[in-house]
Order: C-alpha cells, then structure tokens, then sequence
C-alpha cells in the first residue's frame, strides 16, 4: 500500500453523483494521485468506497473518516476484507471519533470517553472473523493522547484541518515509523478577497467544532482568530494562491515529517468537482 506522493481529500467523491464520482476517481488515478480521502458523516460511506475502488486501479481509498459512533467493527472488517479480496490491498481505513455536537444530535450524552471508545472499536477490529491489520487503519488524531494510540494501534495518523506546525508536533509524538498524512486545503484565487469569498463560510462551520477549535488553541491561535476566522488563522489553515503556493504548502508538511498529504480543493461550489483544479495540481506536481 503505497502512501508516499499527494492523495485528494474530496467530499463530492463521497456525496456527489455515484458515476460522476467514479469517472473523476478514474481521472485522478490516471493524474498521478496515490490515494482518494472521502468524508464519512453518516450514509452508506462503505457504498463510496466500493464504487471508488471499482472505478480506479492503482489509487488507495481512505476514509477520512470513517465515524466510529455510526458503524459496527464487525461490519467494517467483514467489508474491509471483501473489498481487500475483491480490489486487493488498496483500501485505508481511517477511523475518527467525531465532535459532540455533530454525534449528540441524536441522543444527547452519546458523545463521551473518546480515547476509550476508539480503543473499543479498534479492540472490536482486531476481535473480528477477518480483523482489520493494524497497517491498514489510521486514526484522526489531533492531540497528543490521540496520535500516540494511532502510533501504538495504527498505521499511523491522519490530521484534519492542521497547519505544517502541527504536522511537526504530530510528528515528534508520533515517532519515526507511523505514517502521518495531514489534509491540507487549497483554494486556487487570484487575490484574498476570491479566496476569502470561497473559504470562510467553509471554515466557519470546522471552526465551531470543539476538537478542532481546541487545537488551534493549543497551536497558539486565540478566540479572536477562530471568531472572526482573521487573515492570521485562514492563511494558516488555506493555501490558497496559484500553484506554487499550493506546492509550497504541501512542501511544508512534507519538511514538517508527513509522508502523505491529502489535498482538499475548495471551488465556490463546493458539491462540484473541482476537476480542472485538480488537473492543474496534478500537472505542478509533475504528474502528467
């Protein structure tokens, strides 16, 4: 399972039209990329990695993540090893644990114990018929809590909505070996005002979430950076420019210690696919 180069982190592979997404996934496998990311807030996420698998042959498919609150172990493992038998090692399962607000909706008090309530469910992917190896899961680690159970239970760790500074911190508590495969989202613009225009309502509803705003906290933004979504905190969180500036980003995390980086284009629509985008990533990358 080769995770090393760029993957795409796309909520349209996962929410859009089922055979859009399939041809955009067989396009980004031609361009190059290593891995496609999909989003998991409930539905039939499993359904999208079948159909993205289906339509690619060499790209991995990752859950970006997999919400352990709306799924069986047993479920996913048995899915996991169909999937693995069917398209061969090429399906990642990244796990996360969600926020409180999102998952209480439905039954307020159900989000609590995360810590435990991940290892519970990484207990009941190893207790499987077929378990789930350790080297094909990562977690959606933040903290330091969080990366460490990714290193010790995992492959390694997938960060979301994180700035090259975390990736340097995720890297040092994770170690040497464990893969560490930040998302970085990238807005091509010709000025602020375009970029802003497409980012912050985007940005805002992340920036609501408690895991996430707590840890721009912990990487030394304040409750004015994350109230008034500030230039400081967007260019932190958003390359966003021509392509230099997006490759100048993934440079970053790439020194930083990620192996992988997961990129996420914004358009102004954001259920379109940004194909065109990601034909201009793909060629600055040099892969095609």
């Amino acid at each position: 399972m080769n995770l090393d180069g760029v993957g795409i982190w796309s909520s349209p592979l996962r929410y859009g039209d089922a055979g859009e997404a399939a041809e955009a996934a067989a396009e980004l496998d031609e361009l190059g990329f290593t891995a496609l990311w999909i989003p998991d807030v409930g539905g039939p996420v499993l359904d999208s990695v079948r159909n993205l698998l289906g339509a690619t042959k060499q790209a991995i498919v990752a859950t970006g993540i997999l919400n352990m609150w709306m799924h069986e172990p047993a479920d996913v493992a048995a899915a996991h090893a169909e999937f693995t038998g069917e398209y061969g090692p090429r399906f990642l399962l990244g796990l996360g644990i969600s926020h409180a607000p999102l998952i209480d909706q439905k039954g307020p008090g159900t989000y609590k114990k995360p810590l435990a309530t991940t290892r519970a469910f990484l207990d009941g992917l190893d207790a499987a018929p077929t378990p789930v190896p350790a080297d094909s899961r990562v977690l959606a680690a933040l903290g330091p809590k969080m990366l460490q159970l990714a290193a010790d239970r995992t492959r390694g760790a997938h960060p979301y909505l994180v700035t090259p500074d975390h990736t340097a911190t995720a890297r040092e508590t994770l170690g040497a070996g464990p893969l560490l495969a930040p998302e970085q989202t990238a807005i091509f613009a010709s000025d602020r005002e375009e970029a802003r225009a497409i980012g912050v309502k985007w940005l805002t509803g992340y920036l609501a979430m408690p895991n996430y705003a707590n840890n721009l906290r912990r990487l030394g933004f304040t409750d004015d950076d994350l109230s008034s979504v500030s230039d400081r905190l967007f260019d932190a969180l958003i390359a966003w420019g021509d392509e230099q500036a997006i490759l100048s980003r993934i440079d970053e995390h790439r020194s930083a210690g990620a192996d992988h980086v997961c990129v996420q284009v914004l358009q102004a629509d954001f259920k379109g696919f940004p194909r065109e985008q990601w034909r201009r990533l793909a060629a600055a990358l040099g892969q095609n």
